[in-house]
Parts: C-alpha cells; structure tokens; sequence
C-alpha cells in the first residue's frame, strides 16, 4: 500500500458509527419530563412561598392547623413529590455529562436512592403534620 492510495477504515454508515455511543433513545422522554415537572412546581411553589409569609410569626399550633387541612396538606405532598422528582432528573443529566466509567452507575443509582429518601422522608413529616392535627381536635 502506497502513500496514494485511498485509506478505507470500516464501510458504515454515519448511523451505524454512532450507535452504542449514548442514550439516544430517551433524550426526549426526559426533557419533556424535566419541562413537566418545571411547569407543575411553579404554581406549587409559589403557593407554598405565600403560604409561608401567612404563617410567617405563627405559633406551632397555627402550623400544625395549618398543615392538617386536607388541601394544605395534599399541597405540600405534591410539592414534596415533584420537587423530588424534578431534582432526580436534573441530577441525572448532570451525571449523564460529567460522571464517565465505573463511578457513572453507583452515582445515578445513589442520586435515585437519595432523591427517594428525602421525598419520602417530606411526605411522612406531612403525614406527621395531619395526625398531629387530628389528635388536637
């Protein structure tokens, strides 16, 4: 082979050369997912920073009133849910771009794991908040 002659490594398609190369295939399930989760806790949220300056000052049994109710307290679990949710998502891509090799799958299943955690851990205060309520009736 001479230096004139035409270099032909593989005969593949652009296609075929980039399979295997990402997660190509839920991109866009998970962006809509992230915009989703974005358009539900804005109201969620701005609700909730309302209702933190009414009971701004209040004593504990206003809150634990407060978070008793039925709606109040479907709110905050809603809240709590999507809140979660939004950052598992928001974490993962960020694993999915900086986190390479053997670390990449402990570090989403530990980001999946955590994210659990705490919301669970926000819904069973909120569950708390409505037994403690019903308890002082």
């Amino acid at each position: 082979m001479n230096a004139h002659d035409p270099h032909i490594d593989v005969m593949r398609s652009h296609l075929g050369r980039a399979r295997g190369l990402g997660a190509g295939h839920s991109g866009a399930g998970h962006w809509w997912a992230e915009r989703a989760s974005s358009a539900v806790l804005l109201p969620l949220s701005t609700w909730f920073v309302v209702q933190m300056f009414r009971l701004g000052g209040a004593s504990r049994a206003d809150v634990v009133e407060w978070g008793g109710k039925p709606v109040n307290a479907t709110m905050l679990i809603a809240l709590i849910v999507a809140t979660f949710y939004h950052a598992r998502l928001g974490l993962q891509v960020i694993v999915d771009d900086y986190v390479h090799g053997h670390a990449h799958l402990p570090t989403r299943l530990l980001i999946k794991f955590g994210t659990f955690l705490l919301g669970l851990l926000g819904v069973i205060s909120v569950i708390r908040l409505v037994v403690a309520h019903g308890s002082t009736k």
